[in-house]
């Protein structure tokens, strides 16, 4: 059986080392600067990066990627390929589809859904309880 590695470094491309370990529950690359609940599920290649925090029993898709700052609540699911921009804040129970981009500073509420392959403006806003939001691309 192949042992895989608890840290990993990885050279910018502006020539800074940027360091992760690996998360217990799925293996995903955690920044030791984000806080990720030991309950949630992050897939071996998804990244949270620094300043990042997710919740309980939330789970990380395979090649996401959660920016710096982002917070995704408790039982939440973010798809494959999703890219969750710096600062952007995902509610309780929210739902955001595979592929999905969503930019900087956006605001997902509690149980609120972004369709798969949606792409999400900075700063924007999708409801919560149920709303469904995103603008598929052209």
């Amino acid at each position: 059986m192949a042992r895989v590695a608890a840290r990993v470094e990885f050279e910018a491309d502006n020539g800074e080392v940027v360091k992760y370990v690996r998360h217990a529950n799925g293996g995903g690359l955690v920044s030791p600067q984000a806080r990720v609940d030991q309950d949630a599920y992050v897939a071996a290649n998804a990244y949270v990066e620094a300043g990042a925090h997710v919740g309980a029993r939330t789970r990380v898709g395979a090649g996401s990627w959660l920016d710096s700052g982002v917070v995704v609540g408790a039982d939440a699911l973010i798809g494959r390929n999703v890219h969750l921009g710096p600062a952007t804040r995902v509610g309780n129970r929210a739902q955001v589809g595979a592929n999905a981009r969503v930019g900087r500073s956006v605001q997902i509420g509690q149980g609120a859904r972004v369709e798969a392959d949606a792409i999400v403006a900075d700063g924007a806003s999708v409801g919560g309880r149920g709303a469904r939001s995103g603008v598929r691309p052209a």
